[in-house]
């Protein structure tokens, strides 16, 4: 079977950096569902389009195919006063309101902390950098008509309710 449309995907994958850096990479196949329901990068699952189990795929993913470009305006510097008590490190994660934009959320990474700031970074670490993606795909399936109505992929390497 050919990927298509509604076809669940399963690939094994490995993304480097620009210097070849394995940055991340799967220790289990993932699954997806195909056909624009956001479950892997635009262009990488039009790479995919047409491919079959035991063929590969490998890119060069700009900022724009991946996670965006660096935005200054996601990093906020705010007062210590804000966080719990001897709470907060460097690397910790949480989710906030845009600046302005009650509806949005996103991840911020805390990056400093001092005795009276913490700076947290609302860009994805990954963001701003060309990657290199390489990806096998290991299975393909005609989807269920649960996964199309979910709009993702269930089963051992998909989604779970």
């Amino acid at each position: 079977m050919k990927i298509a449309k509604n076809t669940v995907v399963t690939i094994s994958y490995e993304l480097r950096d620009s210097a070849g850096e394995v940055l991340e990479q799967s220790d289990e196949p993932v699954s997806y569902l195909h056909g624009g329901y956001d479950g892997i990068f635009p262009t990488v699952e039009e790479a995919l389009q047409g491919k079959g189990v035991g063929e590969t795929c490998e890119m060069t993913l700009e900022p724009d195919d991946a996670f965006g470009e660096y935005d200054a305006d996601l990093v906020r510097i705010e007062p210590r006063a804000q966080f719990p008590e001897g709470q907060v490190e460097v690397g910790m994660q949480f989710e906030g309101a845009a600046d302005g934009d009650d509806d949005e959320w996103i991840l911020y990474t805390v990056t400093d902390v001092t005795d009276d700031k913490v700076v947290v970074d609302g860009n994805h670490p990954l963001a701003g950098q060309r990657l290199l993606f390489k990806c096998t795909v290991s299975e393909v399936r005609p989807a269920t008509d649960d996964e199309i109505a979910h709009e993702h992929a269930h089963g051992a390497h998909g989604h779970h309710h």
